[in-house]
């Protein structure tokens, strides 16, 4: 099997796209927001619509649970499936989902803003930010019974006589409940919480002396964390740092679905044990 990605930031309309981007590239199946959707059928998977909140959302997108992504994973072992189309909002996300499922890695990256012009962009956001629609690339009938949300309006009628060709298949429109509930924040306090709970089960770290959560400006919305520790003399300095910045990364990640870009780690003094 081969795979496709096509990459672009939340609300830009990389599902309202998605059937185009998949006829133009042989796809005969999609991965989006956490379902296998092959034609108009949704094959397996729950939708990450059906969340109660973004982070949960965002985990589900990604295959997060093992149930999950295993009833995926029989699903397309056995769908004939010969080229997917996988949607998510940055490379790394890719990168999650393709390991989560045990799929070959992309033969071809799709990016929004190669094949939606500003204009189209601009309407997809705010359509996101101030409507709460989230477009799903199957006919209402066929979502319902898998998404317990608000529907809005349909594109056009599913039910028409003059059916469109396969490129513009049917497109329904749902309101998760989490879209009405405004932004979620995440202070950096919570960070610092989370991650001197790490530092305090990391064996060879006696404490933490400083954490600093540095927000990234450019579009990448990542986060650069800084880490002053002391370790007890006789440990492997390496050893200990590099297991610090693994576990940091992994369980915020993981915790508050936020992308970590660096985890720098600076060791202040060396401790004698008792």
């Amino acid at each position: 099997m081969e795979v496709v990605a096509f990459v672009g930031p939340s609300g830009t309309g990389k599902s309202h796209h998605a059937i185009g981007v998949a006829f133009d590239n042989r796809c005969d199946a999609i991965i989006d927001d956490g379902l296998l959707i092959k034609g108009t059928k949704i094959l397996a998977g729950t939708s990450a619509k059906n969340e109660d909140n973004r982070i949960q959302a965002v985990k589900r997108a990604i295959f997060t649970s093992d149930d999950h992504a295993q009833v995926v994973r029989e699903a397309l072992a056995v769908s004939n499936i010969h080229r997917l189309l996988i949607i998510a909002t940055s490379d790394n996300m890719i990168n999650k989902i393709v390991g989560r499922l045990q799929l070959p890695k992309p033969v071809k990256t799709v990016y929004i803003n190669e094949i939606a012009s500003k204009a189209e962009i601009k309407k997809a956001r705010y359509s996101r930010l101030h409507d709460g629609k989230h477009i799903v690339p199957v006919p209402t009938v066929e979502l319902k019974p898998h998404f317990t949300g608000y529907f809005a309006d349909l594109p056009y009628n599913i039910f028409s006589s003059q059916r469109k060709q396969e490129k513009e298949a049917d497109r329904s429109i749902v309101r998760p409940s989490f879209s009405f509930y405004g932004k979620l924040l995440i202070a950096d306090s919570a960070i610092e919480d989370i991650i001197s709970i790490i530092a305090g089960k990391i064996e060879g770290v006696q404490k933490v002396t400083g954490i600093k959560v540095r927000r990234r400006s450019d579009n990448s919305k990542g986060i650069v964390i800084s880490i002053e520790i002391i370790i007890y003399y006789g440990e492997k300095l390496f050893a200990v740092t590099k297991q610090l910045q693994s576990k940091v990364k992994e369980k915020i990640e993981y915790m508050t679905a936020m992308q970590v870009k660096n985890v720098n780690v600076s060791i202040r003094s060396l401790a004698l044990k008792k």
